[in-house]
């Protein structure tokens, strides 16, 4: 009798994606720039704002694709666990779709994650591995196509963990170095908006980094302005592109207000062209934590990247 293979979060015929609910989210130790540049008490989370504004990310997403929830442990004191793009990638280009690597961070206040991760997957029949070397997930190795990814290395991430995924997972990774403390993941510069076109903060790399991304996929260029305003911390669900914006909370005639603007006029002009539609969310209770909008999800499969708009 032939044995039915068990469908798993990632096999499902709809665009899939993990999020975690703030319930252990904090601000309370700076890892990173952004946090460190506010003083304590800007940084105290207005716990039911925060959870108002996941819950409209997640009712959003939820309504166009399947969105499983990561459980929060008992008692977690894991402040950044929301951020769960960090949390590990699963690989989309291998036929099993249930191969997941988890990540070995760098910052103290994050490396109780990982458990969290490997429990999680295995619990829901995941392949699942742990990065031997430095390696902060999805938010820095981004798919473009077929077995062909780009890495970001330098300051959270390692260049070795690229090299060992590429021996053991029939890969090939494209790999940059992340040179901005500000842009201190990949998604920071970097987002694949179709399987052909991505848009790069080329400002930030290498001619030779840029000439090997070029050689794989479209390069839709983006300034340095806007990527530090978050234009690349977006996310595909079906047709939209959805990416965090607190305008409405900016005061008129600032530089932060016209430089929000600007970035999100720009996407929108590229989204259009490309026939998205582009959705604003303001999760400015999470940027208190250094992050933008594609931290806080993480791909299960990329089902929506196999829908042509044009």
């Amino acid at each position: 009798m032939q044995q039915h293979m068990r469908e798993n979060l990632t096999t499902l015929g709809m665009p899939s994606y993990l999020m975690n609910a703030p319930l252990s989210y904090s601000a309370d130790s700076p890892n990173n720039v952004w946090m460190e540049e506010l003083s304590e008490s800007e940084r105290v989370i207005d716990n039911h704002k925060a959870m108002k504004q996941f819950l409209q990310l997640y009712q959003f997403i939820g309504a166009h694709a399947f969105v499983q929830n990561l459980p929060t442990p008992g008692n977690c004191q894991l402040q950044d666990l929301p951020f769960i793009s960090n949390l590990g990638i699963v690989l989309d280009h291998l036929p099993d779709k249930r191969t997941v690597i988890i990540s070995n961070f760098a910052t103290e206040p994050r490396r109780g994650e990982t458990e969290v991760g490997i429990g999680f997957f295995n619990s829901m029949g995941y392949d699942v591995h742990t990065s031997p070397y430095h390696f902060e997930g999805e938010a820095e190795l981004k798919h473009l196509h077929d077995n062909v990814y780009v890495g970001g290395y330098g300051i959270r991430s390692d260049i070795r963990a690229y090299e060992w995924m590429e021996k053991q997972f029939d890969i090939r990774i494209i790999k940059v170095r992340n040179s901005n403390d500000r842009l201190y993941h990949l998604d920071g510069s970097v987002f694949p908006m179709t399987r052909n076109h991505t848009l790069v903060c080329t400002a930030m790399f290498t001619k030779p980094e840029i000439q090997a991304i070029e050689r794989e996929t479209e390069i839709i260029d983006v300034t340095a302005k806007d990527a530090l305003a978050g234009i690349t911390n977006s996310v595909r669900v079906h047709r939209f592109i959805i990416n965090a914006s607190n305008l409405c909370e900016l005061k008129s005639g600032t530089d932060a207000y016209y430089n929000e603007r600007m970035k999100n006029q720009n996407l929108e002009k590229i989204a259009v062209e490309m026939g998205f539609d582009v959705c604003f969310f303001n999760i400015d209770e999470f940027y208190k934590g250094g992050a933008m909008l594609s931290c806080m999800v993480l791909h299960l499969n990329r089902r929506s990247y196999e829908i042509d708009l044009l």
